[in-house]
């Protein structure tokens, strides 16, 4: 017969190891590097644009810039971060809503829909940041 004192250490036991199952972090994510930085158009922050790292094995980082154009990357599953290697760099301007006709981004083509910025992530280079011009 099992006491009751022991039945109730056991259900905290099982309590404990079901609680820290759910907070730790998924075992199918990549190398992951903090990645931060500031991005400027033409010298200027550039602020509420989207910042995405796209990965070689097309995982996603993406954060978004603030009123001095600071922006920190976020991975899934609540992760920071971007993939360790080579990541495709993509910036653009943040819509609240469908774009007007004829509307044209701000930020050049060449930093968003045909990007030709690239970064090489890693744990010893968080910082990235991004000088854009209009031209």
């Amino acid at each position: 017969m099992r006491s009751p004192r022991l039945a109730s250490l056991l259900m905290t036991f099982v309590g404990i190891l079901a609680v820290s199952g759910c907070t730790s972090a998924p075992s199918d994510l990549p190398e992951l590097a903090p990645v931060t930085g500031t991005v400027t158009l033409d010298s200027k922050p550039l602020a509420n644009a989207s910042v995405s790292f796209e990965s070689s094995n097309g995982q996603v980082a993406f954060g978004q810039t603030d009123a001095e154009g600071h922006y920190e990357l976020n991975f899934r599953d609540g992760a920071k971060g971007a993939e360790v290697g080579e990541n495709k760099v993509r910036i653009e301007t943040v819509l609240e809503g469908p774009p007007a006709p004829n509307y044209r981004d701000p930020i050049p083509a060449k930093y968003n829909s045909k990007s030709t910025l690239t970064r090489n992530v890693s744990k010893d280079n968080p910082v990235q940041d991004f000088e854009l011009t209009s031209k």
